[in-house]
């Protein structure tokens, strides 16, 4: 589990976004960051009993840096009012699919996927859920699956309006194939997150999701 003081760390950084009041509160920033690598650390360390891909990783590979990179952005504060872990295969910057736990009080989650990939990586997947439709249908109707995410996620970001180029409309795997990022995310409250046992639901849930990464993961490694 978390510390409730990870979390009132990120709540009053929300609060006083900048330099100053970071400064000031920078050994709270030391805690909260070491409780939060190591409670991923525990995450990697179980889930990788399971999964091979992911059982050398260290927490610091995946972790997301607290400063946000305001060169190109309107909204200049200087930090991310969260933490947040991407845990795949070589790590956070890799192509592939892996699990995602975000820690922001009042919006967690978790889960993952493949968020908006490259055209390559792209072409790759689509091609792979047109010609194994059946198999990609049961990893993500199965009733373990639906249970805990409903289905992979769908918003104006990550979906087209229309069929990708080279695909009919009356394909089967229509709402699939237009998707652009392929993730499946579930809510966790701040009680869940503080609580003996979040270890063992963040572990369950990345075990539920473990056969869609594969398969994605399958038809990234293709020529």
């Amino acid at each position: 589990m978390l510390q409730k003081t990870t979390l009132q760390f990120i709540k009053g950084l929300a609060a006083h976004n900048n330099k100053p009041w970071f400064e000031a509160h920078r050994k709270q920033y030391d805690a909260a960051k070491l409780d939060f690598e190591t409670f991923i650390q525990s995450v990697i360390d179980k889930v990788g009993k399971k999964d091979p891909d992911i059982a050398a990783l260290k927490a610091k590979e995946t972790i997301f840096r607290i400063n946000r990179d305001i060169r190109f952005s309107k909204d200049k504060t200087p930090y991310k009012d969260n933490f947040g872990a991407y845990i795949n295969k070589g790590g956070r910057k890799s192509i592939y699919a892996g699990y995602y736990f975000h820690c922001q009080p009042g919006r967690n989650f978790m889960g993952g996927g493949l968020w908006l990939p490259q055209g390559p990586e792209v072409k790759k997947l689509r091609q792979e859920i047109d010609y194994s439709w059946e198999e990609f249908k049961k990893l993500v109707t199965s009733k373990k699956f639906r249970g805990l995410y409903g289905d992979l996620s769908r918003d104006a970001e990550s979906s087209l309006s229309t069929m990708p180029k080279g695909y009919e409309k009356d394909n089967p795997a229509a709402d699939y194939l237009k998707l652009r990022s392929w993730i499946a995310l579930t809510p966790n409250t701040d009680t869940e997150l503080t609580s003996p046992g979040l270890l063992k639901k963040v572990t369950d849930a990345f075990e539920t999701l473990q056969p869609v990464l594969k398969f994605i993961n399958r038809s990234l490694q293709t020529d």
